[in-house]
């Protein structure tokens, strides 16, 4: 079997846009990967376009690792964020075909399952007004349609700096959702790599009477010393690494012992077998793997895969039952959270198919995405700009 060409599929919304990759075959079988960018959509599908012709067209898709390798390497550069994304896209759209061919699922073909389910917290649900009674209201959403789990950034604009008006508000807003959800339900806590060591200090342990999950990003993920700091001073697990797009450059990250939980993006760490082999490092320094996923159905299903064999893994971040919810239907067989959890796919490959007729719907969009904009927590949550990621 050969792969013969690929074709891109855009799916787009004013704060991200979802790019769909389907990859053929000479005997007809066709596999989808998937990955989300802020910003970098054209770069993206520039880059695929050069490693059609240069790596993808005429590789063997059971032979996942070494395409992979030549597309990472092969160019004799240094890869990045939009060459480790092109790269999951078209090693997640191997496996499905790898798993359709062998009429398996992809965990089948990593090791085979250590549950039959797994945890789901939810994000995305509070494009909302940015007010304690607002913020109770939707958390209790939340917990209604079975959650058991989800997140939480309260920090409105805050940047290195948090003053003291800014800090009693995001207290009251965690306060209300704590509130709402009952003590049992988990209440992870986003930073966005936005804070001081400092300031992230101050605000873990303002925010620690209300048992925060985890400190997710509390300081700028590319000072690790930084985090290190923060992890030493606060009694809270600390998450990270939604920004981080090689596994190998974890490494200093396990040996600083900074981090309790892990968050590779699947879509954007170079596909399936990339995230496992990250998890099974992280296995070995007893860190739990709980993968960053704002993407559509595919990257969920992808994760899903990920999660099935994987001994430490924590949770599944699931964005689309809140934010941007009507694009499930460009996706048939697309997952879904039941009383809290996903149940572990049993279809062949992924277990998931792009309907290209739907995604046509939804062109590519000039998505914004901006953290420090004054006011962007009130935008309109039916135009999508609301959301973090």
């Amino acid at each position: 079997m050969r792969i013969t060409g690929i074709t891109t599929h855009v799916v787009g919304t004013p704060w991200r846009n979802l790019t769909y990759v389907r990859v053929h075959t000479d005997e007809g079988l066709t596999g989808t990967g998937e990955t989300r960018m802020l910003g970098h959509t054209d770069a993206l599908l520039g880059y695929l376009r050069e490693a059609e012709a240069n790596h993808i067209a005429g590789s063997d898709p059971f032979a996942a690792e070494d395409l992979v390798r030549r597309m990472k390497y092969g160019d004799y550069g240094r890869a990045g964020e939009i060459v480790m994304s092109g790269i999951a896209c078209v090693e997640m759209a191997c496996w499905d075909i790898k798993g359709k061919a062998l009429g398996v699922p992809v965990w089948q073909l990593l090791g085979g399952r250590v549950t039959d389910r797994v945890k789901a917290y939810a994000n995305g649900w509070y494009t909302t007004e940015r007010t304690p009674e607002a913020y109770h209201k939707a958390a209790g959403a939340v917990v209604e349609r079975g959650y058991r789990a989800l997140k939480i950034d309260p920090f409105g604009t805050g940047h290195l700096e948090l003053d003291n008006d800014a800090t009693h508000y995001a207290v009251s807003l965690v306060e209300a959702v704590r509130d709402a959800i009952g003590p049992e339900t988990e209440l992870m806590l986003e930073m966005h790599g936005r804070f001081s060591p400092s300031t992230a200090v101050r605000l873990a342990r303002e925010m620690a009477p209300f048992r925060p999950a985890w400190l997710e990003e509390p300081v700028p993920p590319e000072n690790l010393k930084a985090l290190a700091k923060v992890a030493e001073k606060v009694d809270l697990p600390v998450a990270t690494g939604e920004r981080i797009h090689d596994r190998i450059e974890f490494r200093e990250l396990f040996e600083s012992q900074a981090a309790d939980v892990i968050q590779p993006d699947v879509g954007h760490i170079g596909g399936i077998l990339e995230a496992r082999k990250l998890a099974a490092t992280a296995e070995t320094h007893y860190t739990l793997v709980a993968p960053h996923n704002v993407g559509g159905p595919v990257l969920t299903s992808a994760s899903l895969q990920l999660a099935g064999c994987t001994p430490n893994f924590k949770i599944l971040e699931h964005f689309n039952d809140f934010a941007d919810a009507e694009i499930k239907k460009v996706v048939k067989g697309a997952p879904q959270v039941v009383d809290g959890y996903f149940e572990l796919p049993d279809a062949p490959g992924l277990g998931v198919e792009l309907d290209t007729d739907a995604a046509a719907e939804f062109p590519q969009q000039q998505a914004r995405f901006d953290l420090w904009a004054e006011g962007w927590e009130k935008r309109d949550p039916a135009a999508g700009r609301g959301e973090r990621a």
